[in-house]
């Protein structure tokens, strides 16, 4: 009788471990574990350690599977094994992207666990979200975590918190909206209603926390999806397969349900940069950062539904960039800063001592992150000043660039209309440069 109590509770355990490979499983007794994010420019950068090596990845929605970049730098740390050579194709203009599919890989999200989590790792060394965002970033995480747990994302006290499904306990919440979500290639999405041009429509939209934008909408003019007569031509993103361009607008409403927001901002991307996202014909488009980070959300694919809870960013202004430019990190410079060492000197007068004290000026040789003009819309401000892509930046408004983050110094472009920017910067690697110009709305 003992051999046979033996056998079953060994293939309970071996079954149990089997179950666990094959899911991200939460190590703890509560069930649940919660985990700090950074927001970076609307998006959310998690700590996710693979193969016992912690990594910053963005937390997409928007994605079916993991996918590392930097692999050729990182082959050896991450011991990343079992791969097979493939395509994968995403937004932007350029080809296909050539990538490793690995199998067997351990990912860690804080407690919870999956033990054979595949994932796929880029070879283009090229591509790279980190210069945009000014921290390192080294993937991106979505379906595989959404998929096996209840994850909220508490955009204001900036943590996500990951619960067992079977251990979610839904509270009655009165000032929430619970919108059921389907699914599409391993991708949610939501229904919603637009207006434009004073006409109501409703349309189905990825629920995309991966892009930072608020909003994004396939033009259709069957439906009465167009962008009218006020838009400006701009940078979008950076996709997969290369950069995105089209038109930035407004709309005069957008609606989840009762939570509505007036004179949206949304943008409409170029349908050449677009064609595998038009795969789905029921999209409309997407759902973005700047929208979600005015909630806090909780997203249970297994219930096939997404909480929204409006938090304090809610009432917060749609702003764009009024300057035109698009920063980008750009490796590191040399600078010589100014050191003082402090000495006391001991100083005789007529028989009386007294301490002075004698700083002596000394340097220091260090390195600092340098940012460049990535991206320069035509006929913005800084273009009609003279800038360039390419241009180093050094500072602005007499600020030192290299002593603010990134995200620091492209919220100055975001100010209010009419406010003056001086910009110096080095171009070609030799001359510097002083340029002025002043923010202006691209609407007006």
């Amino acid at each position: 009788m003992k051999k046979i109590i033996g056998a079953i509770f060994l293939l309970l355990l071996f079954g149990n471990l089997s179950f666990a490979q094959n899911r991200f499983v939460i190590q703890n007794k509560k069930q649940t574990d919660k985990i700090r994010f950074e927001l970076i420019n609307n998006l959310v950068v998690i700590p996710v350690e693979v193969n016992g090596v912690t990594l910053s990845f963005i937390l997409d929605t928007g994605v079916s599977k993991p996918i590392i970049f930097n692999f050729l730098n990182m082959s050896d740390t991450l011991k990343i094994k079992e791969t097979e050579r493939m395509s994968l194709m995403g937004l932007g203009e350029g080809d296909s992207i050539q990538v490793y599919k690995s199998k067997n890989n351990v990912f860690k999200v804080g407690e919870a666990v999956k033990l054979n989590q595949d994932v796929y790792a880029v070879i283009d060394s090229n591509l790279n979200f980190g210069p945009r965002l000014g921290v390192s970033v080294h993937g991106i995480l979505g379906f595989d975590l959404f998929k096996d747990l209840v994850v909220e994302i508490n955009y204001s006290r900036q943590y996500v918190r990951l619960t067992e499904p079977e251990a979610y306990q839904y509270k009655v919440c009165r000032n929430c909206e619970r919108l059921n979500i389907e699914f599409y290639n391993s991708k949610p999405y939501v229904n919603a209603k637009v207006k434009i041009n004073k006409k109501t429509i409703p349309v189905t939209l990825l629920i995309d926390s991966g892009g930072s934008d608020a909003l994004w909408l396939f033009e259709d003019k069957t439906l009465g999806i167009t962008s009218g007569d006020v838009f400006f031509e701009d940078f979008l993103g950076h996709g997969l397969n290369g950069s995105v361009y089209g038109k930035r607008s407004k709309i005069e409403r957008f609606a989840l349900n009762n939570y509505a927001f007036k004179d949206i901002n949304v943008a409409y991307p170029d349908s050449a940069y677009i064609k595998f996202a038009r795969m789905f014909k029921g999209r409309n488009g997407s759902i973005g950062g700047s929208i979600l980070k005015r909630f806090n959300t909780t997203i249970d694919y297994r219930n096939a539904l997404i909480t929204l809870k409006k938090n304090a960013s809610f009432k917060e202004k749609f702003s764009h960039n009024k300057s035109g430019i698009e920063l980008a990190h750009k490796g590191v410079q040399i600078v010589k800063e100014i050191k003082y060492d402090k000495e006391g000197v001991k100083v005789n007068d007529d028989d009386n001592y007294y301490s002075i004290i004698d700083f002596k000026k000394n340097y220091n040789i260090v390195l600092k992150p340098s940012y460049e003009i990535a991206e320069l819309r035509k006929d913005s401000p800084a273009h009609r000043a003279g800038l360039k892509k390419g241009d180093v930046v050094i500072a602005i408004n007499g600020k030192r660039a290299y002593e603010l983050p990134l995200q620091e110094l492209i919220h100055m472009f975001y100010g209010e209309d009419g406010k003056r920017i001086k910009l110096k910067i080095v171009r070609g690697g030799r001359e510097t440069l002083v340029f002025n110009f002043q923010l202006e709305d691209a609407f007006k």
